[in-house]
């Protein structure tokens, strides 16, 4: 008897096991495709079972009345900008050190400018009065260079950037003097599929800059760039609209027309990229972007453009000029055109051919160079102008679990501090914590003084303590930037998400990757001693980019993040 009863037993479990099994929901795929609709229904399905609650600031801080911060305020120390050729010269040599932008301070083929430096240093040339002739190279950005040299923070002896735009506008703050125009030739282009030409060149006739301007302007054609301020192809890009607006007539570049056509033109422009990889990932991937701008050098050696693409050359030439930076001594201004000189040779002209400059397209520039103060008020105008009057509705998501405590969450509230004056008190903001609940500080509301001193207040009491549920704050936060987006469909929605990456509770990337691709609202993540990987493929849904506070100047980036976007 007791034989069968066990027997029965057992049946019973298999029976419960195989029901259980076939009345269970299906797994959900994390590559499912939502339409807007169907992410909006399973983001509230997920918030019923979110522990959330409202925890209103009610203490404000002291901020100061109508203070606009500066990205040359966030400038890193120097040093985080590495010398990356002549670092190790000592002796009786003359040393100029020159700011070299990063497509040709880097490694590989992106290194060109550091090969030639340390060949030419171990050279041993001697100048007129004995001294040795030696250079020494620091990799930053073009934009990076000409705001330290605009600031007056620190004074390299010679800046060769991408373009001549940044030396105009550097030009305007201290005495350049030319050493060399050209030292590599490079052209500025718009990348775009082969089909999307086609579709250019059947509307409009030829697919010319004119033509993709107007393209944009009717919404046949959503067009991508990088952010002025940073990328000399993003500066170059916005200028050559302008003038293209402006019709070859220089007095009225920034005039009220040409800003209103701007704005009609940036209603085309779905993002301000941080990096020409978020743009290329967007066109290849059929995200929002058809066609977005690119260095030739780039595009030659980019393997997945190699077939299916066409590069459209726009604007002004990218030539990496050479200039001497205000007085530097007789000694440094021969060593500059010893240099210069030097990289002249055969062999350093077919390495730059091998490295994909001096391209063999025959494209001039149609404009002249505008005068430095035109081009830094263009980059003003830029900031007012660039979201086309559609208003901007942010959540900055915060951390404060217990592994945020020490280093992290400092550096945290140190970027929020600094960051709140690039936030234009027209934009709507809200703040939210999570830990292994998710706790809303500030809803959405006009960043008002009253606003900003309550979000400033948050940020300084915040401790940490407590889990990780990062997906959990996310889904809150999106619910919250939905309900904004249905007051208001013009809406632009953005979410900043500062953290660690250190998930450990709540909700996965699996359960909430299909929602925020069907939400399509753009996710900023801000690492501090992060999960980097997790962090890039969130980013990544929805067009949006990582930052990797590990790397020293994330104060100057952030910086360069809400002016950009805010």
């Amino acid at each position: 008897m007791k034989k069968w009863k066990l027997i029965a037993g057992l049946l019973l479990i298999v029976l419960a096991f195989l029901m259980a099994l076939f009345f269970a929901p299906p797994s959900k795929d994390s590559n499912r495709v939502l339409s807007y609709q169907e992410a909006s229904a399973e983001l509230s399905d997920l918030m019923r079972n979110i522990k959330w609650s409202e925890n209103i600031v009610r203490r404000r801080a002291k901020v100061q009345l109508g203070q606009q911060q500066d990205l040359k305020d966030t400038l890193p120390d120097i040093s985080l900008f590495p010398i990356v050729a002549g670092s190790e010269i000592s002796g009786n040599n003359a040393v100029p050190e020159i700011f070299v932008s990063t497509e040709k301070s880097g490694t590989g083929i992106d290194g060109i400018m550091v090969e030639i430096a340390k060949a030419f240093n171990a050279r041993n040339i001697l100048l007129k009065n004995g001294q040795g002739a030696k250079v020494g190279i620091r990799k930053i950005a073009s934009g990076t260079g000409y705001e330290f040299i605009a600031s007056g923070k620190y004074m390299p002896d010679a800046f060769s950037p991408s373009n001549h735009l940044w030396i105009q506008m550097a030009s305007a703050y201290v005495p350049l003097t030319p050493v060399r125009e050209k030292m590599f030739g490079n052209i500025a282009g718009i990348v775009m599929k082969d089909a999307v030409a086609e579709k250019l060149k059947s509307a409009y006739g030829k697919p010319d800059v004119k033509n993709l301007v107007d393209a944009v302007v009717q919404g046949n054609l959503v067009m991508g760039y990088t952010d002025p301020f940073a990328s000399s192809t993003g500066l170059n890009f916005l200028v050559t609209v302008l003038e293209t607006f402006a019709r070859g007539d220089r007095n009225a570049l920034l005039s009220p027309e040409v800003m209103a056509a701007f704005e009609n033109f940036q209603r085309g422009v779905p993002f301000v990229a941080l990096t020409t990889i978020q743009m290329r990932d967007s066109v290849q991937n059929d995200g929002s972007l058809d066609a977005f701008v690119m260095e030739y050098q780039t595009f030659v050696n980019t393997p997945a453009l190699k077939a299916g693409y066409q590069f459209l050359p726009f604007g002004f030439r990218h030539d990496n000029p050479l200039y001497a930076v205000g007085n530097i001594s007789p000694e440094k201004q021969e060593v500059l055109e010893q240099f210069a000189a030097f990289a002249e040779q055969p062999e350093y002209k077919s390495l730059a051919q091998k490295y994909g400059f001096n391209p063999s397209l025959p494209y001039q520039s149609p404009f002249e160079v505008p005068t430095g103060d035109i081009l830094i008020r263009a980059q003003k105008l830029w900031k007012e102008k660039k979201d086309a009057g559609r208003p901007i509705s942010a959540i900055f998501l915060c951390d404060i679990s217990g592994s945020m405590q020490g280093t992290r969450i400092q550096n945290l509230k140190k970027a929020l501090i600094q960051g709140i004056d690039f936030i234009s008190p027209e934009n709507s903001i809200g703040l939210i914590f999570f830990n292994d609940t998710v706790s809303i500080v500030l809803p959405v509301r006009k960043f008002d003084l009253n606003h900003k001193a309550a979000f400033r207040a948050a940020i300084e009491d915040m401790t940490a303590s407590g889990g990780t549920a990062m997906y959990d704050g996310t889904a809150v936060s999106l619910s919250l930037l939905a309900d904004e987006k249905k007051k208001n469909p013009d809406v632009k929605p953005l979410l900043f998400v500062l953290t660690d990456g250190e998930t450990n509770t709540g909700l996965t990337f699996k359960d909430m990757s299909p929602v925020i691709r069907g939400i399509k609202i753009p996710v900023y993540t801000i690492g501090y001693e992060a999960d980097i990987k997790e962090l890039a493929r969130l980013s990544a849904l929805v067009e949006a980019a990582m930052l990797n506070a590990g790397e020293g100047e994330i104060q100057y980036k952030i910086g360069s993040l809400l002016n950009a976007q805010m």
